[in-house]
């Protein structure tokens, strides 16, 4: 399908995961793809891999927690590609720790990542979105943004709580500005940052939890991601997409 042809997408912490996987099925429904990341080795051979395979696809760097790096990021989709239509705000990161033990450093630094990134996101994008008649920013949470999961990770949890609710309120304010504000909420995907907690109490904990019992894959992230971000759902914003194998439904 290409249900994203004309379209133009900048996606954060597309190096790897789940955001090379939504790279990936953005270029293959047709858009334009800036990818972004602070692993520019990583990122860049993604880029070059989707333009080998006929996408248009470049690579820039971007440390989600600097506006100006944002503002460059979004001047790079306009100048290179006409626009911008689509923002995804994947970049992140997680830990195991519990309250007691996480340091205010290590607290910020999540914050400031899974949290501050986001807004400064789409406060960066929101003109262009604006201008392109059908702007989509797909925000990725978590399941641990509405629930208290295993009692650990408390700034990851309240990160991706901040973005939920921040989506909701961005919605109402862009739904007259013709941009769509959605997030996605993965359960517990086979990704990198799942290599800390492989072989332990976590994983197995996890998969006793999640209703079909297996993790879920990058891809299937991005396949939720891809229908937020085209007309299919033109009529959907403010909408919690969970993608968890039933986490949620407990």
């Amino acid at each position: 399908m290409n249900r994203l042809d004309g379209r133009v997408a900048l996606v954060t912490g597309g190096a790897n995961g789940i955001g090379e996987a939504v790279a990936r099925r953005l270029s293959a429904e047709g858009a334009a793809v800036l990818v972004t990341d602070i692993e520019d080795g990583p990122g860049g051979a993604v880029a070059k891999q989707l333009a080998e395979h006929g996408g248009r696809a470049s690579y820039l760097h971007l440390d989600v927690t600097s506006p100006a790096e944002w503002a460059a990021a979004v001047a790079t989709a306009v100048a290179q590609y006409g626009g911008l239509d689509i923002l995804v705000n994947n970049a992140g990161l997680g830990d195991l720790s519990a309250i007691e033990d996480v340091s205010l450093a290590e607290w910020q630094r999540t914050i400031d990542i899974d949290q501050t990134g986001v807004f400064l996101g789409m406060q960066a994008a929101a003109d262009a979105l604006a201008a392109s008649g059908h702007g989509s920013v797909v925000n990725i949470s978590s399941i641990f943004g509405t629930s208290g999961g295993f009692g650990t990770s408390p700034a990851y949890h309240a990160a991706k709580g901040a973005v939920r609710t921040l989506t909701k309120n961005v919605a109402v304010h862009w739904a007259e500005r013709g941009i769509r504000v959605n997030s996605v909420h993965p359960g517990f995907i086979d990704t990198r940052l799942l290599a800390q907690v492989r072989g332990t109490p976590f994983e197995q904990q996890m998969l006793a939890e999640t209703p079909m019992r297996r993790l879920g894959t990058p891809d299937e992230i991005a396949a939720g991601v891809a229908y937020l971000a085209g007309d299919d759902a033109s009529f959907v914003t403010g909408l919690e997409l969970y993608i968890d194998g039933g986490y949620a439904a407990r």
